[in-house]
């Protein structure tokens, strides 16, 4: 059972924009499980070692990068690959690439089925024509959103899905600190 667990890091997003994509999630797809806004920077994967050697690895790389703020920019889908609809993230999304990059190895390291591409997902709608409407309506929400489109990245998140779509949080990582005295 372990062995086919999936595990992923991300950012959780709990301000403003956070609040407001998981209640446009819930407007669009009322079915889906509640999931909390985040960012990902590690996609699920199947581990390729144990959770701690994952965590060992994921505090090494994260206790020297600064936290770092990244921009909310347009609602976009992943029509025609999946009826995902997502907010991309504009500014600092080359920080995000460089420390997926930087965390896609030893026991980490996974095959992603999509390249990489730093976003926030609003809903995983069941069809293409579903993801469709919800698009339009998800784009007009935005556009009237008057929030900071500003997110603070300043710990990261590893989780395990323990149920599909059932994700638990292991470990949060504060990036730009060791959780390991010297």
């Amino acid at each position: 059972m372990m062995e086919s667990c999936r595990f992923a890091l991300v950012a959780y997003v709990k301000d403003s924009a956070g609040q407001f994509v998981e209640d446009l999630s819930r407007q669009l797809h009322p079915g889906l499980p509640n999931m909390s806004a985040h960012l990902t920077i590690l996609p699920p994967r199947v581990l390729q070692g144990s959770e701690s050697k994952a965590l060992e690895i994921i505090e090494e790389v994260c206790a020297p990068v600064e936290p770092f703020a990244v921009t909310l920019a347009d609602v976009e889908t992943f029509i025609p690959v999946t009826p995902t609809l997502f907010i991309r993230v504009g500014y600092g999304a080359y920080r995000m690439r460089e420390l997926h990059d930087k965390l896609q190895r030893d026991s980490l390291a996974g095959l992603e089925q999509w390249p990489y591409m730093p976003h926030l997902t609003i809903a995983k709608m069941s069809t293409q024509e579903e993801a469709q409407q919800a698009f339009g309506v998800a784009r007009a929400r935005w556009a009237q959103y008057e929030g900071s489109r500003t997110v603070s990245l300043t710990k990261l998140t590893f989780v395990r899905e323990d149920q599909p779509n059932d994700w638990a949080d292991l470990a949060g990582i504060p990036l730009g600190k060791s959780l390991v005295k010297s």
